[in-house]
């Protein structure tokens, strides 16, 4: 079987201050009992760069989704991107010409590209000066004060949006696309 290029897994709300520990380790295994080969992570908080064949990526988000849930009553989403997808997302950041620095810039990755409806329900007045734009299935948010004081979180936009949802750092992504270039 021909495997793919180089796919990055973004797992949701793993070994996050202390909660739903799952080791990396564990986690590297779970995804080559998938399918997967030259698995590896970046960082504990769930980030997996792996290659597979197409048929096996078909079913791998949902497939390890429940085998997490089985193995460690963990409920996690998953939501993977290709290589040449994340190099795409993170040329294209609206905000990443604003010197603010990478603090403040965040990639939110989304399970299922919004209807226009649903887009056009979100408020942008929100969670000034925190600004967003959704492109396709991303959210590229600007947050001068950080993720923890805006109000632009995943639960709003899963919720209005009617998916699932997982963010990143901008040091994040652009680590993760060197990475998956490699």
């Amino acid at each position: 079987m021909a495997e793919s290029a180089v796919q990055v897994a973004l797992l949701r709300g793993i070994n996050v201050g202390g909660k739903n520990a799952l080791p990396m380790r564990e986690l590297v295994g779970l995804f080559e009992e998938a399918g997967c080969s030259n698995v590896r992570t970046y960082i504990q908080s769930g980030n997996v760069l792996f290659t597979a064949s197409a048929r096996a990526l078909e079913a791998l988000a949902a497939g390890l989704e429940k085998k997490i849930f089985e193995r460690y009553r963990l409920k996690v989403p998953l939501v993977l991107r290709s290589a040449k997808e994340l190099a795409e997302i993170a040329r294209e950041h609206p905000f990443g010409a604003r010197d603010l620095g990478p603090k403040a810039l965040h990639v939110m990755f989304l399970a299922d590209r919004p209807t226009a409806g649903a887009i056009a329900s979100l408020d942008p007045a929100r969670s000034l000066p925190d600004e967003f734009r959704v492109v396709g299935r991303e959210i590229y948010l600007c947050c001068p004060s950080g993720m923890a004081r805006t109000k632009l979180t995943n639960d709003y936009f899963d919720r209005r949006l009617a998916t699932t949802s997982t963010v990143r750092n901008w040091r994040t992504v652009l680590a993760l696309v060197e990475l998956a270039g490699k």
